[in-house]
C-alpha cells in the first residue's frame, strides 16, 4: 500500500456508517471524536478517547460475549503498534464476528503528532494480521477504492482486518470528548436487549 495517498478520516468512516446496520461499533482515539458526528446508534461505544491500545480487546470481549452480533472496532495505527499481540489473540479466540479497522495516519496525534515507528519502517498491518491468523485482511489508501470495496471487505470471512490510510485529524483531536454517561447507559441497555 503506497503511503503518498491518504483519505480524509471522516470520509473513510462515512463508508462504514452508510453500511452499518445493527453492529456494535467500538471507537477509540481520533475515531472516538469523529464517529459520533456520523452515528448516535445505541450500540456505539466510543467512550475511549484515551484508551490507547485497548479498543481491540474490548471489542473482542464484546464479540465473544455476544456472538449473535457483529462487532466493528476502529483502532489507530499507534494503538495497533502498542497491541500487536492482540492480533494473535483475536485470531486464536475463534471469534468470526469481529472486524478490526486500523486508521493509519502515521502519527501519534494525542501526544503532539510524532511520526510512529510503523510509519518510519513502512509496516504493512494487513500482512501482519494475515500472518497472525486473521481470515481476511485488506488495505486501502484512496477513498474511491475504499467506498467501492467497503461492503465486500466488511462481509469477508471473520475475523476481518482492514487498514485505511487516513489523513491526520489535526488540532481538533485535542478537544475534549463530550460527556458520555448517557451514551454508556444507552449502550448497556442495547446490549442487554438481545
Amino acid at each position: 500500500m503506497g503511503r503518498q495517498q491518504r483519505m480524509p478520516l471522516l470520509a473513510a468512516l462515512e463508508a462504514v456508517a452508510e453500511l452499518r446496520r445493527d453492529q456494535i461499533v467500538v471507537a477509540t482515539m481520533g475515531a472516538a471524536r469523529e464517529w459520533p458526528k456520523l452515528s448516535q446508534h445505541p450500540l456505539d461505544f466510543h467512550y475511549l478517547p484515551s484508551a490507547m491500545g485497548h479498543a481491540p480487546m474490548i471489542a473482542l470481549g464484546l464479540a465473544l460475549a455476544q456472538p449473535q452480533r457483529e462487532v466493528i472496532v476502529f483502532n489507530g495505527d499507534g494503538c495497533m503498534l502498542m497491541g500487536l499481540g492482540g492480533l494473535v489473540t483475536i485470531a486464536a479466540s475463534g471469534a468470526t464476528n469481529l472486524t478490526l479497522i486500523v486508521l493509519d495516519n502515521g502519527l501519534y496525534e494525542v501526544t503532539g503528532g510524532q511520526t510512529t515507528a510503523g510509519a518510519i519502517a513502512g509496516v504493512d498491518f494487513a500482512r501482519m494480521a494475515r500472518a497472525a491468523g486473521f481470515a481476511s485482511a485488506a488495505s486501502f489508501d484512496d477513498l474511491p477504492t475504499w467506498r467501492q470495496q467497503a461492503a465486500a471487505a466488511l462481509a469477508a470471512p471473520g475475523p476481518r482486518f482492514i487498514s485505511l490510510a487516513v489523513e491526520p485529524v489535526g488540532a481538533e483531536y485535542l478537544l475534549p470528548p463530550p460527556a458520555m454517561h448517557e451514551q454508556i447507559e444507552r449502550f448497556c441497555k442495547a446490549l442487554a436487549a438481545k
